[in-house]
């Protein structure tokens, strides 16, 4: 089951712990429940956040998180592998 996030807390920190995890499969269109993702092999990560832009997290080390909700894990410009979601 998804967390979700209300409209009013977009902007602001918050603490969620992850209840569930899955291996992500990176797609420019496939839609993710809000996650936080892991990287299992380091590399460049590209994602469309929660709200709505697209970044690409360049360089990032095995073992890390990205800090940011985001809802698509791009197959473009994703060189990072091992990658989870966790929401």
């Amino acid at each position: 089951m998804s967390q979700i996030i209300p409209e009013t807390t977009r902007g602001v920190a918050i603490n969620l712990q992850p209840i569930n995890a899955t291996a992500v499969t990176k797609s420019d269109s496939t839609v993710l429940p809000p996650s936080t993702v892991y990287v299992g092999g380091a590399g460049d990560v590209a994602v469309t956040t929660v709200a709505g832009d697209v970044v690409t997290f360049s360089a990032m080390a095995a073992g890390t998180i990205l800090p940011v909700l985001v809802t698509k894990v791009m197959s473009t410009n994703t060189t990072a592998t091992l990658l989870v979601n966790m929401y």
